[in-house]
């Protein structure tokens, strides 16, 4: 999926949403555990009743790997099934890799290749040959990790750099320059911490940023919006839990919807607000 692509999926849908499918079996409806791919079962439902308001899904692969076998069968099926039914959608593997050339070379290849998906989040502190192997594939795109969204984000990525006179992310934002581009790659940048999306929009303007930490670790859309976007959007807010988990009952899949919607028509007013659509 190219850039102009998503750019017009988020025109088309009027949003900017990112669904996160960290699914843990210990969260997922009980009915749901008498089946037999239960976190399969869970992910295609809230997909269902989501893929109209969103324009990427987002795996986090610890909450497969966990369960060895059978939750990467249950990666690779849920990874086919939005292939196969919403070709439109993106799909990141949120794997944050970060490993020698060699080693990122077979990732690369794992989760482009193998497991089929669009994007993947890459640790940056390796450096280039680190990165580089996935910045290969063409039509896929490398996501580095810049401000994430945890509490402890500044024990490094706010180091000041007493040579360039920038803070660490900011180092890891202009070398990526020289690795990669806006056609293919992106940058995480966490809806906690929404003081720094200024630093990264002077050095990547044109870039998009996929932003985690909206909705119930209390990142603020509207913040985002207002430091982040730019005049392609150049935003993809991920929630994962406030949409996910927001019933446990029978009725998960409309009250999931209804998370869903209420941050796409925040989405549409803030795209209205900008000129985008």
């Amino acid at each position: 999926m190219t850039a102009q692509e998503l750019y017009e999926q988020i025109k088309k849908k009027r949003s900017f949403l990112c669904v996160g499918l960290d699914t843990e079996l210990t969260k997922i409806p009980e009915h749901l555990l008498t089946k037999d791919d239960p976190m399969f079962e869970f992910n295609r439902k809230i997909i269902e009743a989501t893929h109209d308001l969103a324009i990427a899904y987002k795996l986090n692969l610890a909450f497969y790997e966990v369960h060895g076998a059978a939750g990467w069968n249950s990666l690779v099926k849920t990874v086919k099934y939005l292939k196969t039914h919403h070709p439109d959608l993106l799909v990141i593997a949120d794997a944050k890799r970060g490993d020698i050339a060699n080693t990122a070379r077979m990732y690369a290849k794992a989760y482009f290749h193998s497991l089929g998906c669009d994007a993947v989040t890459v640790s940056p502190y390796l450096g280039q040959d680190s990165v580089v192997p996935y910045l290969q594939y063409d039509g896929k795109w490398t996501i580095l990790l810049a401000i994430t969204s945890n509490e402890s984000f500044g024990d490094f990525q706010l180091v000041h750099n007493k040579q360039t006179g920038n803070l660490l992310f900011e180092d890891v934002v202009l070398k990526s320059m020289h690795w990669g581009s806006d056609a293919n790659m992106m940058f995480v940048v966490g809806a906690t911490h929404p003081e720094y999306f200024a630093a990264v929009r002077k050095h990547a303007p044109h870039h998009f940023l996929l932003v985690p930490g909206v909705g119930e670790q209390g990142g603020s859309l509207q913040k985002v919006a207002e430091n982040g976007m730019n005049d392609r959007c150049g935003l993809i807010v991920n929630s994962s839990r406030g949409i996910i988990y927001a019933d446990i009952t029978g009725n998960f899949t409309s009250e999931a919807r209804k998370r869903a919607l209420k941050l796409q028509q925040e989405m549409e007013m803030l795209l209205k607000q900008n000129g985008l659509i």
